[in-house]
């Protein structure tokens, strides 16, 4: 049954009442990243990254992220961070995993049915500047890996999932293609750098941000001075943002998702 304002706080106190850790998993196309973190953000256990499985079906992600969360510390509830549209209740876009493995696909349930805890689950761009974005004023998210994601928000609290990854650039040719990590294989670090920049200057005009953070694998390789408003971020923040999925602020995300309440909130 749909969840209610009362049952998603319920679910809080009884998933605090357990255990107030999270295990919080940002899936990218080229890498799984994922730790439990406390009810801040910080980490509790070591950040472990893995290759994505290939080909990356939610059959062999789940297999992934129930191998990684063995030997981690229990848990008390999921955040996961999607790289693509995720609807109220199932996956709708996955355009670096294969949208036609994951096309309606109820990653939430499959995630509650392996482990027996709460799940939440929002695009991962969102999820990496729910880690850092803190207002005031208006922020926006790129994250550059297998493509780019995108995220704005307002006040640290109200947020967008752009897609900007999957419109034009230039011609014919996506921001994914553009600046995703095919690019940096095929052009180099030096003609990336140059696309990244273009990038960053473009965007922050788009969405008149008053700051721009950079994350994601390939944020790393930036060789350029950054303008004052932009800064790079740390990928923990990637996992450190799926705390922030269980506050309480952002319980109104959550109420029109279809959500079984479990007896215990443990692994």
């Amino acid at each position: 049954m749909p969840a209610t304002i009362d049952s998603e706080r319920t679910l809080q106190r009884e998933r605090k009442a357990g255990n107030p850790n999270v295990l919080s998993v940002d899936i990218g196309g080229t890498l799984i990243k994922a730790a439990v973190v406390d009810e801040t953000g910080s980490l509790v256990s070591e950040f472990v990254t893995t290759p994505t499985p290939r080909p990356a079906t939610p059959e062999a992600v789940i297999a992934l992220i129930t191998r990684i969360a063995e030997p981690l510390p229990e848990f008390g509830c999921i955040s996961v961070g999607f790289p693509g549209v995720v609807d109220h209740d199932c996956i709708s876009t996955a355009p670096n995993l294969g949208t036609q493995h994951w096309k309606n696909f109820d990653l939430e349930g499959a995630l509650h049915g392996t482990f027996g805890t709460p799940v939440r689950i929002l695009n991962d761009a969102i999820v990496y500047g729910l880690g850092v974005a803190k207002g005031p004023g208006r922020e926006c998210v790129l994250t550059f890996g297998t493509g780019m994601g995108c995220a704005l928000f307002i006040d640290g609290v109200t947020f967008f999932g752009l897609e900007l990854g999957q419109h034009y650039a230039c011609d014919d040719c996506s921001y994914d293609q553009y600046v995703g990590h095919a690019a940096y294989l095929e052009i180099g670090l030096e003609a990336w750098n140059k696309r990244a920049e273009r990038v960053i200057s473009a965007v922050h005009a788009l969405t008149n941000s008053d700051r721009v953070y950079l994350g994601g694998g390939n944020s790393r390789r930036i060789t350029f001075a950054l303008p004052s408003w932009a800064a790079v971020v740390a990928p923990s923040s990637g996992v450190a943002g799926g705390a922030r999925l269980w506050h309480p602020d952002l319980d109104r995300w959550f109420t029109a998702r279809q959500t079984t309440i479990p007896s215990q909130a443990r692994r």
